[in-house]
């Protein structure tokens, strides 16, 4: 049996997919009230729960051999005790239910932010330190950081074995928030590109994650190490954009802006919504600012040489199929895209 948490959501539903499709028996850990319409397709079985509540989790991960936790505060913006509270102290629950259970592996969903925001030209790989040039409102990245020292604490006192998965800016069918932006950015014309536009993306598909995910939950020679899961394969920001305008049926985008602009832009941005508490996150944040136009390189060449890991889906596919299924959704759902 495997657990996977945050399976309502973009990454876990595809870390769920894949495990079905090598017949994989899969618990989901849902809270009260979530859409499970999608999950209930799969034949999965359900535990109603939260990462916030520890006796759920304990229940939940009773007689699992993995747990592949990717439940976390998504996004860059809101209070920071949000981000303890799901993020950090989630993680804390998670791993320390599933070392009450005896579950055998703990599959760790972290993030390429948390080795910091590199901006130079240079390829960072598994052997970087973590957390370098955080800011102060840097919650997400920063929570990360917190959570993956807590999963290696455990794992270094013996508990449990850990494999930490760190992805990159992910998409993928099931994705309603950024894959929804991007399209209406570039269908309305309002798109930038963020400096020239060569700098190579760090952007993946969800279920290629999934892949490597379940790939090293299965090796005993995966215990303890840490891998980036951050490309398809090369790809440029503006070769990015012009895939998805071509996809769209919208002109390519050839509208620039400054990259320290933006980023000035977003620091500006960030001080008013914090000033005012806004709810909702600015029109432009450092962190996306970075997410685009960064010139640093995060390789995932020890996947592919331990794991023997390629991705399956290349952005010619990957990208068409999540623009198709975002439409679809929107059309089944009575939404203009």
């Amino acid at each position: 049996m495997n657990l996977v948490t945050g399976a309502t959501g973009l990454l876990g539903s595809h870390i769920v997919e894949q495990l079905r499709k090598r017949g994989l028996p899969v618990r989901a850990l849902v809270r009260r009230g979530s859409d499970t319409s999608w999950l209930r397709t799969q034949g999965v079985e359900f535990a109603e729960g939260d990462v916030t509540d520890k006796p759920s989790l304990l229940a939940a991960c009773r007689g699992c051999d993995a747990v592949y936790h990717s439940a976390a505060k998504v996004g860059d913006w809101g209070p920071w005790e949000d981000f303890q509270r799901i993020t950090i102290d989630g993680t804390a629950n998670a791993i320390d239910a599933a070392i009450e259970a005896r579950v055998r592996r703990f599959v760790h969903i972290s993030s390429i932010s948390t080795y910091g925001y590199h901006t130079n030209p240079i390829e960072v790989n598994e052997t970087f330190p973590l957390g370098y040039r955080l800011y102060k409102w840097a919650y997400y990245s920063k929570s990360k950081v917190a959570a993956e020292e807590i999963v290696w604490d455990r794992h270094r006192r013996g508990l449990i074995e850990l494999t930490v998965i760190r992805p990159a800016w992910i998409y993928g069918e099931r994705d309603r928030t950024t894959i929804a932006r991007l399209y209406r950015m570039i269908k309305t014309g309002r798109a930038k590109i963020l400096g020239r536009g060569d700098n190579r993306l760090n952007v993946i598909y969800a279920g290629n994650i999934a892949e490597a995910a379940i790939a090293a939950a299965a090796r005993a020679d995966c215990n303890g190490e840490a891998f980036n899961c951050s490309n398809d394969g090369a790809i440029t920001q503006q070769e990015y954009f012009n895939l998805l305008a071509r996809t769209i049926g919208a002109p390519p985008v050839t509208r620039h802006a400054p990259y320290k602009a933006a980023y000035f832009a977003g620091f500006v941005l960030e001080c008013i919504g914090h000033l005012t508490r806004s709810p909702k996150p600015p029109f432009i944040t450092r962190y996306a600012v970075w997410l685009m136009g960064r010139r640093s390189y995060f390789s995932c060449e020890k996947a592919r040489q331990k794991l023997g890991w390629q991705p399956t889906v290349t952005y010619e596919v990957g990208i068409p199929q999540t623009i198709r299924w975002y439409l679809d959704d929107c059309r089944a759902r009575g939404v203009e895209p």
